[in-house]
């Protein structure tokens, strides 16, 4: 997922959720932290673990660039593939400095 840095997402979500929507993604911007922490620490079962969680709970909220984000950091994490984790790191930094939600 190679977007401009410029480019919005725009994310339509449904309006029943919107207080919980700036929680979600905050959340995802501490993910990326606790992944990079574990990466330095070779720790890919706490990496496995973000990634699952992500890709659990981004359908949930509308978010589907997150929940494959967080499969393909899952399977990363169980390769062991530092190389690939860091690449979707760098995506979901993009996507959440990108996003503009949407309430419907």
């Amino acid at each position: 997922m190679t977007q401009n840095k410029n480019e919005k997402i725009i994310v339509h979500v449904d309006a029943d959720i919107e207080e919980l929507v700036p929680g979600f993604l905050q959340n995802r911007h501490e993910d990326v932290k606790t992944i990079l922490d574990a990466l330095e620490k070779g720790d890919y079962e706490t990496i496995r673990i973000a990634g699952h969680t992500m890709k659990g709970s981004g359908g949930g909220y509308g978010f589907d660039a997150i929940t494959d984000m967080g499969h393909s950091i899952e399977e990363a994490a169980l390769g062991k593939n530092s190389e690939e984790i860091k690449k979707q790191l760098n995506d979901l930094s993009s996507y959440l400095d990108s996003v503009e939600v949407v309430y419907e």
